[in-house]
This record gives C-alpha cells, structure tokens and sequence, in this order.
C-alpha cells in the first residue's frame, strides 16, 4: 500500500514554495538540495521548523520543498506557510494552535511600487524654492 503524500503550497512576498510531506525520519530537501546547505542563516531554518516545532511534529516528516523567486528571507516564510498548510492536510486538529501563533494566514505585505514623479514610493525628490 502506497504512503500517504500531503501536498501544500505557501506563499510570502514573491516567493512561492510547493512543499510534499510524506511520514518519515525528518529529513528536509529544498530544490533537490539538503536544507542546510540551501539556508546557510540559522534564523530561516528557525522559521522553517516554528509549524512543526509547535505541533510536535519535528522529525516525523520527509518534506520535499520546490520554492522560487524572491529572497532567502521571503523564501523561508514561503516554506513556513506552505508546511503550515500541509499539516493542516495531515490533522486539523492543528489548526487551533497554528492559528494562534499566526501562521495560518499569508503575510500579505509587500513591497511598495515606486511612484511617477517621485525618486521611489514614498520618498521624493528634495524640495528646492529656487
């Protein structure tokens, strides 16, 4: 009999991560590399692991992450949205303790376009009388 595959997708920003999670031993490969070689900065694992690490399911997990665009930061927030939603799939008795810490929701901040007439989207150019 075939293993259970759960299938969600995140987003943050303009990145976009398409995560697979299937029972296993934890192990963790973003774009067909292990994740710590893909995220060298320790606060983007730490975001990474917060939806497992808070429903207690960190190391139970085979999570294979396709994720494009966008930055490491954006990218690791990407991942964050879409595990949280594929834990959601496993067991939705998740979703109150999820919910609470506020990682259901997608962040839906994002950068400001630069407007015309002006040096960007807030800032304008220095006011001269003469």
């Amino acid at each position: 009999m075939p293993e259970k595959v759960y299938y969600a997708t995140g987003k943050r920003k303009t990145s976009i991560a398409r995560v697979w999670m299937k029972p296993g031993d934890g192990k963790v490969t973003v774009n067909d590399q292990e994740m710590n070689q893909y995220f060298k900065l320790d606060t983007a694992k730490m975001i990474i692991f917060q939806p497992l690490e808070l429903t207690g399911t960190l190391g139970q997990f085979d999570i294979d992450i396709t994720v494009l665009g966008g930055g490491m930061k954006g990218q690791a927030g990407a991942i964050r949205h879409g595990i949280t939603r594929g834990l959601l799939a496993v067991k939705d008795e998740f979703r109150e303790s999820l919910k609470k810490a506020g990682l259901i929701t997608r962040d839906p901040r994002k950068k400001e376009r630069k407007k015309y007439g002006q040096k960007g989207a807030r800032k304008r150019f220095q006011y001269s009388k003469r």
